[in-house]
């Protein structure tokens, strides 16, 4: 905490005292058009992955394969995800978060570390003793590879229905010579002799469907041919089999190199483990370099059929790989997930409320801002998109969310994970013309014309700049009542009363009382319509106005709805739009006029 007050972020002209400016010379084999220069920052402590460990891969064929299924998805959030949290969660918790990753269709659940805490080992207790546990859903507890962790865990999985025992022990170089203080052939014996007791204390349970998953942690540091000889020898210990198979989980515990590297780790071991077909190949990326999610992905192109994971990515550090993005990736690339995220707020409220962690309103699909655009070329070609989309549903005949979805900017349908529309554009200083028309359409009903929308959107962004804040779509309509409609009802010159009348086939009356700046004026007018003998009638009182455009639509259907009217005016020398509401299109109409009338400041001679 002192580290970080002693970064000062003030306000303009400020210094930052513990930066220090890049001022080494520009190298020279540096492109004239990039000037950056060295960092003073001592990069030269850290080694690049092909230092670290042996990258034997040359020939790759991940790079042309495609991602056509779904993987099996296995959450940790009860237990790796657990972990990282500064309030683990109780039992209610705990309880509340295994019955949403059920509810969403996972099979398989890693529930907990029953021999590191009581309130894990209670927790497995529970799920055996309640029947909360689907038959079909496997639960996993992990383990070190120390044989009385084992016995613990090995009790607390008593009369679960399906249980999968995840031994996990560090095989890198530096966790064996730094935290073990083993050789390669010491840590091997140590995994062996814990896998053999693992699989002898699972033989007096006959009754029980116990099956065996390894982790050589911090796999992507070690060995590549280690890592072979330890699995492979597991494999056989534990007498896998197509149709007993035991999972090799190859974590990413510490990312250390670009996702490209970790795919060929991964393709190098699903060509040379032996008894491939009777072993699950499966990844638990972290996100300590932030790309978390494109490990996963590249493993899965790279051979891997199981994917550890968490929802919302919690983990320690930067976290685990987040599966409600990698599902969702999918999804978006038409591969069904095979887990249900149609209410993606009923999921990220339960798992906020069991972490005590907010998710970012910027997460990919799940945060609150992720479908929103205030950028005004965004929401343009958003609306635009959406517009378009209805017109194709309708060509095709089928309901907007069953049609082939293309719309700018939004990489899936908001409506298919449970958002609605009303979030997907917002308006703020940032927002221009087509949002504002959008929401005004969407909500309400009005159809602004193209010409107009420039017109509202200065006097919008007027008001977000003042205020800096963002306006809803309801203040947004009544800014746009109190700027274009008010003023035919509100100003200098309002009409007391008024009738028109159609005299001679093509030529029409309009005969008013005006309440002129508090004085009552009496004036007729004749014109082709009933517009252009308002028009005339004003001009009998000193008014020069000419309409220059006119629109008018209904906002809804059926008898009594209202219409809207829009109308272009010049007014003397003035220009500027007015409009109208009412049950009657001609009042709308009539009223749009008059709002431009006193909108634009030239009322009488």
């Amino acid at each position: 905490m002192a580290d970080r007050k002693k970064f000062r972020t003030m306000t303009q002209g400020t210094v930052f005292p513990t930066l220090r400016t890049p001022s080494g010379d520009v190298p020279a084999d540096a492109p004239r058009w990039n000037p950056q220069r060295p960092s003073a920052m001592t990069h030269h402590r850290y080694q690049p992955a092909h230092e670290r460990v042996a990258l034997p891969l040359t020939d790759r064929t991940w790079p042309s394969r495609r991602i056509e299924r779904a993987p099996l998805w296995v959450p940790v959030d009860l237990r790796d995800g657990n972990q990282a949290l500064a309030e683990p969660m109780d039992t209610q918790r705990k309880r509340r978060m295994f019955d949403l990753l059920v509810t969403m269709g996972f099979k398989e659940i890693e529930v907990g570390y029953p021999s590191a805490s009581q309130t894990d080992f209670d927790f497995v207790r529970h799920l055996a003793e309640s029947g909360a546990v689907p038959e079909d859903v496997t639960i996993s507890v992990f383990t070190a590879a120390r044989r009385d962790l084992i016995d613990r865990t090995i009790a607390s999985a008593e009369g679960l229905p399906r249980t999968l025992v995840h031994l996990y022990t560090a095989t890198a170089p530096t966790w064996r010579n730094v935290v073990l203080g083993r050789s390669r052939a010491e840590v091997h014996a140590l995994i062996r002799d814990a896998a053999t007791h693992v699989m002898r204390r699972a033989e007096e349970r006959p009754g029980a469907d116990i099956q065996f998953e390894f982790s050589p942690e911090v796999f992507n540091l070690t060995e590549p041919d280690f890592v072979l000889e330890v699995c492979n020898s597991l494999t056989e210990l534990w007498e896998a089999s197509p149709d007993r198979p035991v999972v090799h989980n190859l974590p990413a515990t510490v990312e250390i190199a670009t996702p490209n590297v970790y795919a060929d780790q991964i393709e190098y071991m699903d060509r040379h483990l032996a008894h491939r077909e009777s072993v699950i190949l499966s990844v638990h990326p972290h996100n300590d370099r932030g790309t978390g999610v494109a490990c996963a992905e590249l493993a899965v192109l790279a051979g891997a059929q199981r994917v550890e994971g968490c929802l919302f990515g919690n983990g320690e550090r930067t976290g685990n790989v987040d599966l409600v993005t990698l599902a969702l990736n999918l999804y978006a690339q038409g591969v069904n997930p095979m887990i249900d995220f149609s209410d993606i707020d009923a999921v990220r409220e339960v798992v906020e409320y069991c972490n005590r962690l907010p998710v970012h309103p910027r997460h990919p699909y799940g945060g609150d801002l992720v479908h929103t655009a205030f950028s005004g070329t965004h929401q343009d070609a958003i609306a635009k998109g959406m517009a378009h989309h209805a017109e194709q549903a309708a060509e095709m005949g089928v309901p907007t969310e069953k049609a082939p979805w293309a719309v700018p900017y939004l990489p899936i349908d908001p409506g298919d994970i449970g958002r609605t529309y009303e979030e997907v554009i917002r308006i703020n200083s940032q927002s221009g013309k087509g949002g504002i028309a959008h929401l005004l359409r969407t909500h309400h009903s009005l159809d602004l014309p193209q010409a107009m929308r420039p017109d509202f959107s200065r006097t919008v962004q007027q008001v977000t700049d003042a205020t800096g804040q963002e306006l809803t779509h309801k203040e947004l309509f009544d800014l746009f009542r109190t700027t274009y409609i008010t003023p035919a009802l509100d100003g200098p010159v309002t009409l007391d009363s008024w009738n028109t009348a159609e005299t001679t086939p093509g030529r029409h009356q309009f005969t008013c009382t005006l309440q002129i700046d508090g004085q009552e004026r009496s004036c007729r007018g004749t014109g082709n319509g009933p517009l252009s003998a308002l028009c005339e009638a004003l001009r009998t009182v000193g008014i020069t106005i000419d309409i220059l455009s006119y629109a008018e639509h209904s906002t809804t259907t059926g008898p009594g709805s209202p219409a809207a009217a829009y109308a272009e005016c010049r007014v003397d020398d003035v220009t500027c739009w007015g409009a109208g509401w009412d049950t009657s299109v001609l009042t709308a109409s009539v009223h749009a006029v008059m709002a431009a009338v006193n909108r634009s400041g030239r009322t009488s001679s």
